[in-house]
């Protein structure tokens, strides 16, 4: 294998070195029954960087029924809710214990930056873990004023086995957001990891035993979407999945869900509208809508990636974007100085700029980037894009790129963006950029979408609910509403 590991510590030389990465299945590590294993990929390099176990539908069946006993015999769907908090409080310390070693992970897999591996992924994922702790001993049951002859009481219970399908472009992080409110709720996990980013999934999987959770609890089946994937969202023997992904793939999964009916929760794509009025603070806009487009080399379900201008500041806007574009620092991501790394694979590499060039022959021009950054070698390096001379029917505008890649469109007034707006399949996030209160509000409550952001852009903490309208899948992820796609409902009567 080749990659940078001289420079790396030993614990991340130690962990991506040994023949081939296992999965985790009943707190056992095993190789897939097949044998077979696959190569995780540097970005930064095109080269391999560690082997990992390659599960199919043998492998996801057999966790699945490790997770179906842990559910039906184990303890923990019936631990005091005090010792699940102490179990999810100790995955958080250990993630924070191994942080450094879990950013550099993120990062030689993912491709994104040791700045935001460190300062975003990892500290995201250990206060999603601590604020999930919090919920075990808060889950309550109802008394109903009933007929007074009889004693009504609900119970708030565990769905069951969950299968659980993130994606690549926050690895650890999504595990997080999947894994908090499912394990707090007293749930048993399937986890497939991202067949591009498993490595900082398999890691965690260490740690959660290290953390004391029950063997059949959390398994970690590393493998593709048809395989892993296909045989997870259609197991009769699982109550529920969650899924993190392409619109295409959600519709598949949910299709397979009729089987057995088992609950199912999807965040997918966006096309996520960040707008801009004239009254605006300008260069908070300009700093909200490079953040909102270029954040994870603009590999986010919820970049701005529309960007709306009130055509009075179009041109001088566009101008000063697309100059900050060009001084991104880019490079490798365990540069310390890199600030926009490769994208995450060949094949996401030539989707951004086979759309770059669709944009072209619609008639956008590139008002900077628009090309591989040669300079960096092989590795999956798309220079920071900024389209102007864009119409909001255009694919590059109604299509979701997933890069760093900004389609720049004009506007009249507050009627015309918020008709352009929603003039799109998805509804996941929208920014909104002004001085006038009450226009916030206004536009605010006219946008179809799961989250708006005034004056800021990808603000997210556990606390707030995350998931979209329309096509950007339904369900809320994070805070108190995540608790209902993990638990069910129990009516009992009792006779007095």
């Amino acid at each position: 294998m080749q990659h940078e590991s001289q420079a790396l510590p030993e614990a991340v030389r130690g962990f991506i070195t040994p023949t081939s990465k296992k999965m985790l299945i009943g707190g056992k590590w095993v190789d897939a029954a097949s044998g077979k294993t696959f190569v995780t990929v540097n970005p930064a390099t095109a080269e391999p960087l560690a082997m990992v176990a390659e599960g199919d539908a043998v492998d996801i069946n057999r966790a699945v029924e490790a997770a179906r006993k842990a559910f039906d015999e184990g303890p923990w769907p019936h631990e005091k809710p005090a010792e699940r908090t102490k179990v999810l409080l100790r995955i958080a310390d250990l993630i924070e214990k191994h942080k450094d070693e879990l950013a550099q992970l993120e990062t030689l897999d993912n491709g994104k930056t040791l700045f935001e591996s460190r300062n975003v992924d990892i500290p995201g994922a250990i206060e999603t873990f601590r604020y999930y702790a919090g919920w075990p001993t808060k889950i309550y049951g109802e008394t109903n004023p009933s007929d007074p002859s009889f004693f009504n009481y609900t119970l708030r219970e565990p769905v069951g086995v969950c299968g659980q399908i993130i994606p690549w472009n926050f690895p650890l992080l999504m595990a997080a957001w999947k894994l908090g409110p499912a394990v707090a709720c007293g749930n048993t996990v399937i986890l497939k990891p991202a067949e591009q980013t498993p490595l900082t999934a398999l890691r965690l999987g260490e740690l959660l035993l290290e953390a004391g959770v029950p063997e059949g609890v959390v398994n970690i089946v590393p493998g593709f979407g048809p395989t892993a994937g296909g045989a997870l969202a259609n197991h009769p023997a699982v109550d529920k999945v969650a899924f993190t992904g392409s619109t295409e793939v959600g519709k598949e999964i949910l299709k397979a869900s009729a089987g057995n009916l088992k609950r199912v929760s999807l965040e997918l794509g966006g096309k996520s509208p960040n707008i801009v009025f004239v009254d605006a603070d300008q260069n908070a806009a300009v700093a909200g809508a490079f953040m909102g487009i270029f954040f994870n080399q603009g590999q986010v379900c919820c970049a701005g990636s529309r960007l709306f201008v009130e055509q009075k500041v179009y041109d001088q806007f566009t101008e000063t974007l697309a100059n900050s574009a060009a001084a991104l620092k880019q490079g490798p991501g365990l540069d310390k100085d890199s600030r926009i790394g490769p994208l995450v694979s060949q094949e996401q590499f030539e989707r951004v700029l086979g759309y770059i060039d669709i944009g072209k022959k619609e008639g956008a021009q590139i008002k900077v980037g628009g090309e591989q950054n040669k300079e960096l070698g092989k590795g999956y390096f798309v220079k920071p894009t900024v389209l102007t001379n864009v119409n909001n029917s255009m694919r590059v505008a109604q299509e979701e790129i997933f890069g760093p890649v900004v389609a720049a469109i004009p506007f009249k007034d507050e009627e015309d963006v918020v008709r352009q707006a929603n003039q799109t399949v998805y509804g996941l996030s929208a920014g909104v950029w002004t001085r006038d209160v009450s226009k916030a509000h206004r536009i605010s409550r006219a946008l179809r979408a799961g989250t708006v952001w005034v004056n800021c852009y990808n603000q997210l903490d556990p606390i707030s609910p995350f998931g979209g309208y329309k096509q950007s899948g339904f369900g809320r992820e994070l805070g108190l509403h995540s608790l209902e796609l993990y638990t069910q409902i129990k009516s009992v009567w009792l006779k007095v």
